[in-house]
């Protein structure tokens, strides 16, 4: 238990008696408590490197239930169907999601089974196969502009897989065809110098 994670599962706090219960099942096995991306999350040594520690799991809240994220969540066999990705881009996270502590209590057996599974994954050092830029889609209003202009065109081919996915899924991201032209407009000259999102 590390008390630097201690504010997360504080009174007061949406799914407080849900998540403490939660941590006291995640505490029972060899993984070390830290706090990454202002949640709790639970890491084990990496097989590659003594200094390295595997993410394995986090515990975090939203408005409408509490989860465990198995980062690596793609590979687990869940027998009793429980994990849900959480949006369809989500490659390799799966949740088990929980509304109330009777649920925690109730799926604590199975729970232990796909924490189990999860550490054996980072143990054989499994990885999870990313999906090709190939296979998402591309938003139409994007593909029009690439049609149109050889020079976005030849641009956004020279970009890394990764910033051509994260494009991809940003642009795709918006419900609006006005927004995703907006989008792209806007990041335009930023794939003509070959740089990517967040550069």
């Amino acid at each position: 238990m590390n008390t630097d994670v201690d504010f997360y599962f504080a009174k007061g706090k949406k799914w407080q008696t849900e998540m403490t219960l939660l941590r006291k099942v995640i505490l029972e096995f060899p993984l070390t408590e830290e706090l990454k991306w202002g949640v709790p999350c639970y890491t084990m040594p990496s097989n590659t490197s003594e200094k390295k520690q595997n993410n394995v799991l986090l515990i975090h809240a939203f408005k409408e239930y509490c989860a465990v994220l198995f980062i690596k969540g793609a590979i687990l066999k869940d027998p009793d169907k429980l994990l849900v990705q959480q949006t369809e881009n989500v490659q390799a996270g799966r949740q088990i999601r929980f509304t109330n502590e009777e649920e925690v209590l109730k799926l604590t057996p199975a729970l232990k089974v796909l924490i189990k599974e999860a550490i054996s994954v980072e143990k054989e050092g499994l990885k999870i196969p990313k999906k090709k830029t190939s296979e998402y889609t591309i938003p139409i209003e994007f593909q029009e502009e690439l049609d149109k202009d050889p020079n976005l065109q030849a641009g956004f081919k020279s970009l890394t897989p990764g910033r051509q996915r994260g494009y991809l899924l940003f642009f795709s991201s918006a419900k609006q065809s006005k927004t995703r032209s907006t989008r792209i407009e806007k990041f335009r000259d930023k794939i003509l110098n070959g740089k990517g999102l967040d550069d």
